[in-house]
This record gives structure tokens, C-alpha cells and sequence, in this order.
């Protein structure tokens, strides 16, 4: 795998959410090398909410260097990503939280990601996602 290939995390109040939809994007962006792209759900001890922590870990370990897009569920996973961010030294540097609908948007991310586009590219396509007509 590339190792300039934008990394996508997905934070979730739930790990089984979040898991879920990281496996859906991965099924659906196909075959080849994809994007590395890890779920950040739950918290430590296996409860609902976002843990600071995971996020970290999850971003971390998908960093090659080309940036991490966060995409979120809702509420406090916004917040917490943004904290992060204010932070400054937390998640790896290139770090962007997505504004994007979680699954479509990870799907549209990981499709873009795997496919070489950069970060700004990844971004773009995961917010599209808002404009998927389902009638």
C-alpha cells in the first residue's frame, strides 16, 4: 500500500457502529489496496460515548503522512474531535475533522482515499455525500 494515502477515522458513540460502517466502507470501496481506515467507537471499557483515547490510537495508527479525516456521528463526537484539534498535539499533524453523513461519507472518503486523492479530495467527497438523493 501507498504510503501517501489519506487515513480515515470513524468516531462513534458505539464500537459496534462504528466497526460496522468501517466494514461496509471497505466492502464497498472494493477490491486492491484500500486507504487504511480504523473505527473509534465507544468508549475504554466497552460503554457509549467517545473516548478521547481511541480517537488518538485510531488516528495515529492510520497516519502515512497524507492527513486523517475524522468523520462522526453526532453530538459529543463532534466536540470531542474538535478539542482534539484545538488541542494541537494530539492527533497526527493533517488531521481534519470531515463534516460528511457517517456512513455514506465514509464510504465516499475511503473510495476517494484509496484512490490517491489527498485530503482535501477526501473531504470533498465524504461532504457531497449530504447531497445522495434515496428516492
Amino acid at each position: 500500500m501507498s504510503a501517501s494515502l489519506v487515513g480515515i477515522v470513524l468516531v462513534s458513540h458505539s464500537a459496534a457502529v462504528a466497526a460496522a460502517v468501517a466494514e461496509l466502507a471497505r466492502g464497498l470501496a472494493g477490491g486492491g489496496d484500500l486507504a487504511p481506515v480504523l473505527p473509534a467507537g465507544g468508549t475504554p471499557d466497552g460503554g457509549l460515548g467517545t473516548s478521547s483515547e481511541l480517537i488518538c490510537e485510531a488516528a495515529k495508527a492510520v497516519d502515512r503522512g497524507a492527513g486523517v479525516a475524522l468523520l462522526v456521528d453526532l453530538g459529543s463526537a463532534v466536540l470531542t474531535v474538535k478539542a482534539l484539534l484545538a488541542e494541537g498535539d494530539e492527533l497526527p499533524e493533517g488531521s481534519r475533522l470531515v463534516d460528511a453523513p457517517f456512513v455514506e461519507g465514509a464510504v465516499a472518503a475511503l473510495v476517494t482515499a484509496s484512490a490517491g486523492g489527498d485530503l482535501d479530495a477526501v473531504a470533498a467527497a465524504a461532504s457531497e455525500a449530504y447531497a445522495y438523493r434515496k428516492e
